[in-house]
């Protein structure tokens, strides 16, 4: 069915299942969940993916780090994980190569890192990519010419994977959960947890964009509302809980490709306190990463500090000498902050990443659950705990997952380098735009390409630098949940994150999605205005906000502007 009348569910039935939350958690739990038979809903404030699960270094990796902890159960987890991924997702989750260099400098000496990698490579003992293996410093600075060579003995080499577009991963996640009968509801806020006497027996929420407000029924509700667990706690269930979430915000910064910069994921120990940093390629760009702060405000309020930039600045010009970054290079930043486990006194970096789910029956409280923690590479063994869970709350037998083996969406098919190569020479689109939706869609490109078949007009090109198709608006709106401008921009076609952050066609997909909602042009303003607030995320201390040409703001329309009517043609909008 299309997703465009999304929130339109029935709630006179109960659900055996409440998501609150639809980040990477909150889907995959729907999507088991679904998947098992549970008449499941998923609910977000704002739109998939909107969170903390966008704001990561997206990467899918095993935790090389956690081996530092001696957390040995989670790195075998976040390995299994990595290496399912890398066959369910081939066309989102790819193996990536990962430099680790031994300097003098180090506080981790190059016996303990060749020790952790030979525990990697154990712990990982079923893989299908190679072990590690060991540069020398000839090798390495052969491999990165720009890597600075004083107190450089070698480099370790070892492979993990990468998700450039998490935002995609959650949003096929959504597709699947929907396909195997789950209701998902975005831009809604959840405002009161119902309830007959100790037991929850649903929520209520407001649709943000409608204003209609709603109640929904539902035998077990899982809180999996990421660093907002807390608020859906204490200030709108009234549950007297622990302090769950001690949350650590994570900024990056974004640079052009800079001289000396390495082909491979860089993984390395900054020189200012001894954490790592990691040089990340990503999207023809480079991202530096992370900070690690608390963070006790909004999640939604992060934004990188001059400070978190200065420090990593600082960090990426002492391996790469000859890059003298400054804060002009950098082209945008995000942050976001992590849902871990509130541990007063405890440095964030040494938090556990492993998950928790919470049964509030501790608490004298039935029927809730609230999941704490957990990372993006382990995201569906979580959803298969949270699930698990599930069924025995309502007393069902336990049933065996689809998730260990069924591909998401976009990799269904039975040969995907085969579908991939046919697919440029035969999909009957611009090969810029081929290999574009191949990248974000996987097979379901085909689908974006028979719309554009069916209908010449969303052949149209809606940002050039890219080669996005009017046709992929169509479908975000269709098939993918998408609401708003903002939800097409930053999370389905990922133009936020093109250089000038597709402003040029804003306007373009704006009209288009107009036209097939039924806007007028007063709500087109509104969208545009609602994305330039948004791209807000992305700022650079000091830099003048972000503009759309020929647009004027809320604040500069002086008296409004007229109302335009869009006219329908043959059912659907006419574009």
């Amino acid at each position: 069915m299309s997703t465009s009348s999304v929130n339109a569910h029935d709630t006179r039935l109960p659900y055996d299942l409440v998501v609150v939350g639809a980040g990477i958690n909150g889907l995959g739990i729907a999507r088991d969940a679904a998947a098992r038979g549970l008449r499941t809903i998923v609910i977000d404030q704002e739109d998939i993916c909107s969170g903390v699960s966008a704001w990561s270094g997206r990467l899918i990796h095993g935790g090389l780090r956690y081996l530092e902890h001696k957390d040995f159960a989670l790195v075998r987890e976040s390995l299994k994980e990595r290496e399912r991924l890398f066959k369910l997702a081939p066309h989102l989750v790819k193996p990536v190569p990962l430099l680790m260099p031994f300097y003098a400098r180090n506080k981790r000496p190059s016996w303990l890192i060749r020790l952790g990698m030979i525990a990697y490579d154990v712990l990982s003992w079923d893989k299908k990519q190679p072990n590690h293996t060991i540069l020398t410093k000839r090798a390495v600075l052969s491999r990165f010419t720009g890597m600075e060579p004083a107190g450089l003995s070698g480099s370790a080499v070892f492979i993990d994977g990468q998700v450039e577009y998490a935002e995609r991963l959650c949003v096929e996640l959504a597709v699947a959960a929907q396909a195997d009968g789950a209701d998902v509801v975005t831009h809604s806020r959840v405002d009161g947890l119902l309830r007959n006497g100790s037991r929850v027996t649903g929520v209520q929420y407001t649709d943000s964009i409608t204003g209609e407000r709603h109640s929904v029924h539902g035998r077990v509700v899982m809180n999996a509302a990421g660093p907002w667990i807390d608020r859906l706690l204490t200030d709108v269930g009234g549950v007297e809980a622990p302090r769950f979430i001690g949350g650590s915000k994570g900024s990056h910064i974004i640079v052009a490709p800079f001289p000396g910069a390495p082909h491979d994921v860089v993984y390395y120990e900054s020189q200012a306190d001894g954490r790592l940093v990691l040089v990340i390629p990503w999207m023809d760009r480079y991202l530096i990463g992370c900070t690690d702060n608390l963070y006790d405000e909004e999640p939604d309020s992060a934004r990188a500090e001059q400070s978190e930039i200065d420090y990593l600045l600082h960090e990426v010009n002492t391996l790469v000498p000859g890059a003298k970054l400054t804060t002009g290079d950098v082209l945008y930043t995000y942050s976001g902050v992590r849902p871990l486990p509130y541990a007063p006194g405890v440095p964030e970096w040494k938090i556990p990443r492993s998950h928790i789910i919470h049964d509030h029956a501790d608490e004298g409280v039935e029927g809730l659950f609230t999941v704490i923690g957990g990372k993006l590479t382990t995201f569906r063994q979580l959803s298969e705990d949270a699930v698990d869970l599930t069924l025995r709350s309502l007393g069902l037998k336990k049933t065996k997952t689809i998730t260990l083996t069924s591909p998401l969406p976009g990799a269904r098919v039975a040969n995907y380098e085969a579908f991939s190569k046919a697919f440029i020479s035969t999909g009957g689109v611009p090969p810029l735009s081929a290999k574009r939706l191949l990248a974000l869609y996987g097979v379901r490109a085909a689908d974006i390409a028979a719309l554009a078949n069916d209908d010449a007009g969303l052949l149209e090109v809606v940002d050039e630098k890219s080669g996005a198709l009017a046709a992929e608006v169509v479908f975000a709106i269709d098939k993918e949940f998408a609401r708003t401008l903002t939800d097409v921009m930053a999370r389905r076609l990922l133009l936020a994150f093109e250089p000038g952050h597709g402003i040029e066609g804003a306007r373009r997909i704006a009209t288009i999605m107009g036209a097939i909602n039924g806007w007028n042009e007063a709500r087109i303003q509104n969208e545009l205005d609602g994305y330039v607030e948004w791209l807000d995320h992305l700022a650079v201390p000091g830099r003048p906000a972000v503009q759309i040409p020929g647009h004027a703001t809320s604040g500069e329309r002086e008296n409004g502007l007229p109302v335009v009517g869009v006219g329908l043609q043959g059912g659907r909008a006419e574009l």
